[in-house]
């Protein structure tokens, strides 16, 4: 990391609004019908027999001449009056819908990276970072209010939608008996006043103050270490709090309920909810001291359930050796927000080496105010049942990171290969190794080039990386058509993402038209019901939950979507790839530590493949 580095250079800017480009960014387009069943096919082809794949065929011709084609009439009229037909069906299938525990199940989180350089673990230097820390955070917030972060682009040069920077702040996920609901409270300057305050919880206690002043001033890194100490010596010379913050860790339904009996009990706990779910972001004082990558991811994703509020857009972690991490609600953004964020905060930090060089002055400032729920029997009930619940899950989870050293970025662009496309194949050719079989694979594909667009699915277990995994197995196969299958699976991949880009790829148009019947109250068209559509991944059934958070030295993890899936989440440097792998200790079949040895032995393989291949191909 670069300490010279100014990140308001990179990210800030006064030559035009973070959001002035809303407007004029690209309504989401419907894709064509006929293109999304063939790439639909095309991805389940590795995973069924001849037989099974024409019958899936066969199903497809029905679904495409009969319900299908009708429904995708309905989807293209839907689109015409709305800049983002998926939207909020996206929000609520994806997310809002679903009764189970956000942690670890929706969440994802990681350590933060100054753990290599800046702030590697040290005694005594908890509160000091937190402060150095929530001063950035606050700093990147500033520059949303104030829209003076650049706008995104993508490869080409495409203006990005930014709503979801609107999204990040200030924001929480609110329990439903049936659906759950998200509410933003951030406001830009122009929109007006917007939360000026930070949650803290520590000791199953929870305390807010305000971390901006009445003037828009950020409290400085002393004064915000100043207001955590007084949290932590109070709590420290008290007894346990009362752990409301665990009652986040319940499946939904049972959380609503709970949440309604706390409104219920006195009018003191509504004003105590909207302070949390209005805060800028809740900040946990953590007693563990995680010294490694792979104890920040454990504690991050899992960890203690009572000193984090689950359901927020941004929970930052500081542990007692000084590390630090984060947990955040997937509901309102995606990861790449938060990189973004990570990364602004991680160079600001490096900049001044870790150590505040402004004034050490510190203002009378109000005290933290504690928020002392009105609770019942049942309430405390629910709290150990949460706690209980969330530790079993929590100890099921597996987290292991590692990091590549052998080659990164510069060698993969060296050779003219797309370093993403190389890793993904690098994870196809480990699940074969270990599975024996082809594993479906999620891919997160970016598709903010258009109005509110998200992400569409781009469905990498192909038959091109499928053939090119076998024929690394077989000895008999020569290195040169061992590396000809390797450039053909490559460019099969590319060409998918370009596509899924578009939304041209097949989840999100089969997601609308499946929404749709539901909406009408039609039975479920068959292509859903088909075995081929979950043994391709469909219906959040990949085995493989993937994504690349780019080209900085921040990333995060998810948990697995399936009993027997992983979580592979990684990012890319120039002389290194590290990654993350997460499984399910419950099943027998899978282990982050075996899958992610196997994938560092692939990658070995495919540089000594790329060498020899391209020695081969110059001699011809």
């Amino acid at each position: 990391m670069d300490g010279n580095i100014d990140p308001d250079l990179i990210y800030s800017t006064t030559e035009e609004k973070t959001f002035s480009n809303q407007d004029k960014l690209p309504p989401l387009p419907v894709p064509d019908l006929s293109h999304t069943l063939d790439r639909y096919l095309d991805s389940v082809k590795p995973h069924v027999t001849p037989e099974q794949y024409r019958q899936t065929e066969f199903i497809v011709q029905q679904f495409a001449s009969g319900v299908g084609k009708e429904l995708h009439k309905e989807l293209l009229e839907k689109a015409k009056h709305s800049r983002n037909w998926l939207e909020k069906w996206w929000d609520s299938a994806a997310y809002l819908e679903g009764r189970y525990p956000v942690a670890p199940h929706v969440n994802f989180g990681g350590p933060g990276p100054y753990i290599h350089h800046v702030y590697p673990p040290q005694a005594g230097t908890q509160i000091y970072r937190a402060g150095m820390i929530m001063h950035s955070s606050l700093k990147f917030w500033q520059l949303v209010r104030k829209e003076k972060l650049r706008i995104d682009t993508d490869s080409r040069g495409n203006k990005m939608c930014m709503n979801q920077f609107l999204r990040a702040y200030s924001a929480c996920r609110i329990p439903g008996v049936h659906v759950d609901h998200l509410s933003f409270n951030f406001k830009t300057e122009l929109q007006g006043d917007t939360p000026r305050h930070a949650v803290v919880m520590y000791k199953e206690r929870i305390f807010t103050f305000d971390c901006v002043d009445e003037e828009s001033d950020i409290l400085t890194p002393p004064e915000i270490s100043q207001q955590l100490q007084k949290i932590k010596d109070f709590c420290k010379a008290h007894p346990q709090g009362q752990g409301v913050g665990a009652l986040t860790a319940l499946e939904r339904t049972p959380w609503a309920e709970m949440r309604s009996r706390l409104l219920a009990l006195h009018p003191e706990n509504f004003h105590y909810l909207r302070t949390i779910e209005t805060a800028i972001c809740v900040v946990s004082l953590d007693d563990a001291n995680p010294t490694n990558e792979i104890e920040l991811f454990q504690e991050s994703l899992g960890g203690t359930p009572t000193d984090k509020w689950f359901d927020k857009s941004l929970n930052l972690i500081f542990f007692e050796n000084g590390t630090a991490g984060s947990n955040c609600d997937h509901t309102p953004a995606d990861g790449m927000v938060y990189i973004v964020f990570k990364s602004y905060v991680e160079l600001l930090v490096s900049k001044t080496k870790g150590l505040w060089q402004g004034s050490t002055a510190k203002r009378d400032l109000p005290e933290p105010i504690q928020l002392i729920f009105h609770v019942d029997d049942v309430i405390r009930n629910n709290i150990i049942k949460a706690k209980i619940g969330h530790k079993q899950v929590s100890d099921n989870l597996q987290c292991y990171a590692k990091f590549y050293t052998k080659y990164g970025k510069t060698y993969l662009r060296r050779h003219k290969l797309h370093p993403d496309t190389h890793v993904q194949l690098a994870l196809q050719y480990a699940y074969y190794k270990i599975h024996k079989k082809p594993g479906p694979t999620y891919e997160t594909a970016t598709i903010r080039r258009f109005y509110n667009g998200r992400t569409e699915t781009m469905r990498s277990c192909t038959t091109d990386a499928f053939e090119w995994s076998k024929s690394m197995c077989d000895k008999n196969t020569s290195v040169q058509t061992k590396y000809n299958l390797y450039l053909k699976a490559s460019n099969k991949h590319n060409i998918l993402m370009s596509e899924a880009q578009e939304v041209k790829g097949c989840d999100r148009h089969l997601l609308g038209l499946y929404l749709l019947a539901r909406e009408q109250g039609l039975s479920v068209p068959q292509i859903f019901t088909d075995p081929a559509f979950s043994k391709s991944g469909g219906g959040g059934n990949f085995a493989l939950s993937t994504s690349f958070v780019g080209y900085t030295t921040v990333y995060g993890g998810v948990a697995p979507m399936i009993e027997d899936g992983y979580g592979c989440f990684y990012h890319m440097e120039p002389k290194q790839i590290a990654a993350v792998v997460t499984t399910w200790r419950s099943c027998k079949e899978t282990d982050s530590v075996v899958f992610m040895n196997e994938v560092h032995q692939c990658l070995t393989e495919m540089g000594e493949m790329i060498e020899n291949g391209q020695q081969t191909h110059a001699k011809l």
